[in-house]
């Protein structure tokens, strides 16, 4: 006897549809699994037997085939364990398949015992669900939070038995639909910022603190630079809390990709990521890939901040890596078997040292570094790199009797920056008409024209700096960019001649090799 589930496969933070065929056949008891699975997939035989039996239903001996359609795509994962146990119960006359078998979508994993466990990918699977027209999705009691985001019916439980039960009487046990709002109470969740240090702990350091909000206003990508414990990656801790809060459309964006990397099943990602890996981090790790092609860090931080502390003791490979998403926003991860490609608007915030010692530039503390071995340090970004970063910033001690003063004032907060950044944001969602990614440093070329209007005092000044700096096309582009920001935050509608100098004040790292 012939059974047909449906299900989902994924490949990067993309859904396609799965159907799961599985025949019974006289002959010797076996189970075989064809459709390109991968070993998840065909260790599900075990899992599937096992929770057939201990959840109290018959195991037909006979000769079984599963056939995952179609037959092109390579099916990973271990969510095809409920459609396949499905289908094995189906086909041997143990649930009727008139009812639901065209209606309803299946994913999950299956424990021995038949209990639920969480799967990767829910929230990308349920969304091209409701695209197919299934009238519900059957997941996992943990992923159920995910499923509720894109408003399709959801049904759940916490065994195999209890999926059967439904199926078999859908109007006698309850089903978990949900009819609210699946966003409600996000607006609050959002606004938290608890899980972030505030501001007001940075005691001076303006410069940098203004580079940190242009930076959060217009998603613009920083370094700090300065000798250490300074207060770099204080500030950049910090950043995420002052940023505006997600969209309902980067809410789900950001949480298909991490429900792909992970199968946690802790629901939609509310907080915009703050994600700071190791410079010994590979670049696997960093930009995506394995043999699996799954997100790395610049994905995962997409819509949040990527902190490089130490950046130039990072693989010059990994570093090199960063080109393409930072002028492209996202990440291509080419297989032989596949191509991939995954979202990724973050910013970027590098810390990094003056030089290999840390105290060049110090007041009081001598620097025992060669020029050349200054030379060859500050050198490891690499010139197309660096132009792809919009602020740079040197960071200088505070001597005793400045820090006293400091630690006797109240610093502002991030409450405080916060909402000056939000005005800025929401006058570039204003302006470009939508509120999703909306910020100054993902502006096209068509739009940098558009909206970047300058004075003609401005124009003059630019003109002056990009003889003096020398500036590339794309530098150009990204003084406008930062320009317009800072504008943004002033709430003029013309870019000045003030801010175009306050930019081509934060190249503190072309200075800093320029001088050698």
């Amino acid at each position: 006897m012939l059974a047909h589930v449906n299900s989902m496969g994924l490949r990067g933070i993309e859904s396609y549809p799965v159907l799961v065929e599985l025949d019974l056949a006289n002959g010797l008891p076996g189970y075989t699994t064809v459709g390109l699975p991968d070993d998840a997939v065909r260790e599900s035989r075990e899992r599937v037997i096992s929770a057939v039996r201990n959840c109290g239903f018959n195991l037909p001996q006979k000769k079984i085939t599963v056939n995952l359609a179609p037959g092109q795509s390579r099916k990973e994962g271990s969510h095809f364990d409920l459609p396949i146990a499905l289908a094995l119960l189906t086909a041997s006359g143990q649930i009727a398949p008139e009812s639901w078998e065209g209606k309803y979508c299946c994913i999950g994993e299956l424990a021995l015992d038949g209990t639920m466990r969480p799967v990767r990918g829910v929230l990308s699977m349920t969304l091209r669900a409701r695209q197919e027209g299934f009238k519900a999705m059957i997941v996992p009691k943990a992923n159920v939070a995910e499923a509720r985001a894109v408003g399709l019916e959801v049904i759940t439980g916490e065994t195999l038995r209890e999926i059967v039960d439904f199926l078999a009487a859908p109007d006698l046990v309850p089903k978990d639909f949900v009819f609210s709002d699946p966003f409600e109470g996000l607006v609050s969740a959002r606004r938290e910022t608890g899980r972030y240090e505030d501001m007001s702990d940075v005691k001076g350091q303006v410069l940098a603190k203004r580079a940190v909000e242009i930076a959060a206003a217009g998603s613009h990508n920083l370094i700090l630079m300065g000798p250490p414990g300074i207060g770099k990656s204080m500030l950049a801790r910090r950043l995420p809390g002052i940023l505006p809060p997600m969209t309902r459309g980067e809410v789900l964006e950001v949480t298909r990709i991490h429900s792909a990397r992970s199968k946690e099943g802790s629901g939609l990602v509310v907080q915009r990521p703050f994600r700071d890996p190791h410079h010994s981090a590979s670049l696997a790790s960093l930009v995506g890939g394995g043999p699996a092609a799954r997100p790395g860090e610049v994905s995962l931080a997409h819509g949040g901040v990527l902190f490089l502390d130490e950046v130039l003791e990072f693989n010059r490979s990994a570093l090199e890596s960063l080109r393409q998403p930072l002028s492209d926003f996202k990440i291509t991860i080419s297989r032989v078997k596949d191509c991939v490609e995954y979202p990724a608007r973050f910013i970027l915030v590098a810390a990094l040292n003056p030089c290999p010692c840390g105290f060049r530039g110090h007041p009081s503390k001598a620097c025992i570094c060669s020029p050349k071995a200054v030379s060859s340090y500050l050198s490891r970004v690499s010139g197309p790199l660096l132009d792809r970063i919009d602020l740079q910033v040197e960071m200088s001690p505070l001597d005793f009797s400045d820090w006293a003063v400091q630690n006797n004032k109240t610093a502002e907060s991030s409450d405080e920056i916060r909402k000056r950044v939000i005005r800025a944001r929401v006058k570039q969602q204003e302006r470009l008409g939508r509120e999703d990614f909306a910020a100054n440093a993902y502006l096209t070329q068509s739009e940098i024209r558009r909206y970047c209007v300058l004075s003609a005092n401005a124009m003059d000044s630019l003109r002056h700096a990009a003889q003096k700096f020398e500036l590339s096309a794309r530098g150009l582009d990204r003084v406008l960019k930062v320009s317009r920001t800072i504008a943004d935050l002033e709430g003029s509608d013309l870019i000045e001649v003030r801010h175009i100098a306050e930019v081509m004040n934060y190249r503190a790292l072309d200075k800093a090799r320029n001088s050698l």
